[in-house]
């Protein structure tokens, strides 16, 4: 699957104009740690831009292991030839589906997925809307703050940089640097 194909994936079942701004970043913070690993970044970007494109028709609340996202997505995709490892990885971001992240890809998808999101609230709240503004303390100081961005699991932010073996202040600017080039991608910096 190409990444046109990918894209037209991803907005089929998802119309949640909030939801695709997410996969879109998550895959942008993916390509980077792809080219800083000398991994492949098609494929990497590919595993953030449908990592959720399940969610909005089969949310998974109970977090059943087998029904729901992520498992339904990853059925269709394997359905359509998607390599084993892109849809263990996609399984592996969710805590409760009891696949381990043993790859690279898998710890690495963990760690920005909750990070993208809260690094997307933190840009939406600045005068700019950018995120080239946008600093590691300010960032920092936000976690500690339970009443922002309260979707985000905080615990999940810290565990996916323990797990990708980075501090996480290092994390954070790394992925802030993968989210300035796309950004008008993202309806943000002036263009939303």
């Amino acid at each position: 699957m190409n990444r046109v194909e990918a894209l037209q994936l991803m907005q089929e079942h998802t119309q949640s104009p909030s939801l695709r701004q997410h996969m879109l970043a998550v895959e942008a913070a993916m390509r980077a740690y792809a080219a800083k690993h000398g991994e492949d970044q098609d494929a990497w970007g590919m595993v953030g831009l449908l990592h959720d494109f399940d969610y909005e028709k089969f949310p998974n609340p109970e977090h059943s292991p087998t029904e729901g996202h992520p498992s339904w997505g990853v059925r269709l995709l394997r359905e359509k030839g998607t390599p084993e490892p892109l849809c263990r990885a996609i399984l592996g971001h969710g805590n409760y589906t009891g696949v381990p992240r043993d790859t690279l890809l898998a710890r690495t998808l963990f760690a920005v997925d909750e990070l993208c999101g809260f690094l997307v609230a933190c840009a939406l709240v600045r005068p700019s809307r950018s995120f080239a503004d946008l600093e590691v303390s300010s960032v920092k100081k936000k976690l500690k703050d339970k009443g922002f961005a309260r979707g985000v699991n905080r615990d999940e932010v810290t565990q996916g940089a323990a797990e990708l073996g980075v501090p996480l202040d290092e994390h954070i600017a790394f992925v802030i640097q993968a989210l300035r080039p796309v950004e008008s991608d993202l309806r943000l910096g002036g263009s939303g």
